[in-house]
This record gives structure tokens, C-alpha cells and sequence, in this order.
């Protein structure tokens, strides 16, 4: 599946939220779910830079990942987070796992965490942010391959 970086930034600035319509269950927004619960949802990122990566966010929508949360909250939320994390660790072995907080009130509003897997190997000048931008290219992965790790980390999340 070949990314319109163009078209992507369009749709992420004038569309609706992303995280939102996917819950809503609109096709034009379907994710492979790996984890939810009555408060957060984890689900394959579509446009992955790194295999594996997995997007985790509150279902209701909020937009500041510290001023927004209560305390409570904001734990039960990385606790999540965590969890899915350990779980990519699991399953794909990484030599580093990144986790960030991304997105503006421009684009992507909804408050959403990238858990990113650095596979072993990766030369040090395309680790880090040049991992991370899909200027730098995205992973295209096959209908099976997205299958066996969806299969895969839902194992590892019990």
C-alpha cells in the first residue's frame, strides 16, 4: 500500500479525528485492534515506519495528554501503554522500543501514544526521529503479515 504523504496530511488536518471514526467503525478508518478495554483501544498503525507499530489511545476524545487527564486517568492510560509495549517487546524482539506522544491541534488531535519497535541492526543514522517520519518511507505489509502479528501481539497481551 503506497502513502500519499500529500493526501495523509489533508485528510489529517481537514478530516475528521481519525481515532474517532475508527471507533465509530467508518471502513475509510479501519485499524487492526491488538488491545481495548472500557477505556482505551491499541490497534495497528497504519502507516507503520517500523514493523509493528501500534498506536494506543483513549477512546473518549481528548486532545492534551497532561492537562486533560486527571491523574487517575493519565496512569490507567500509561499503564496501558506499558502493557502494549511489553507486549510488541515480546513479539518482535526490538533493540529498542520508543514510545511517543504525537500529534497537534492542526492534525491528529486525539491524544494517542506510537509505540515503535527498532528492530536489531538499524544503523544508527536511520534510528531515532529519521525512524519515525513517513517522509522516510512506510512499511507496506501484507494482508497475512499484518494477520500473524495482530495473532501475535494479542497473544502476548493475554
Amino acid at each position: 500500500m503506497d502513502m500519499n504523504l500529500a493526501a495523509y496530511e489533508e485528510r489529517a488536518r481537514n478530516g475528521p479525528c481519525f481515532v474517532c471514526a475508527f471507533l465509530r467503525g467508518d471502513p475509510d478508518y479501519r485499524h487492526e485492534t491488538v488491545y481495548e478495554d472500557d477505556a482505551h483501544i491499541a490497534f495497528l498503525d497504519r502507516w507503520p515506519t517500523l514493523p509493528g507499530r501500534v498506536l494506543v489511545a483513549p477512546k473518549a476524545h481528548v486532545e492534551h495528554v497532561v492537562r486533560e487527564l486527571d491523574e487517575a486517568a493519565y496512569t490507567r492510560l500509561m499503564l496501558v501503554v506499558r502493557r502494549v509495549a511489553l507486549a510488541v517487546e515480546s513479539a518482535l524482539l526490538p533493540e529498542r522500543t520508543y514510545l511517543l506522544s504525537l500529534g497537534s491541534q492542526q492534525a491528529n488531535a486525539h491524544l494517542h501514544w506510537h509505540i515503535a519497535a527498532l528492530p536489531p541492526g538499524v544503523p544508527l543514522e536511520r534510528q531515532q526521529f529519521h525512524a519515525l517520519m513517513a517522509e522516510n518511507g512506510v512499511l507496506a505489509p501484507t494482508p497475512e503479515e499484518t494477520a500473524t502479528l495482530t495473532t501475535r501481539l494479542r497473544a502476548a497481551l493475554g
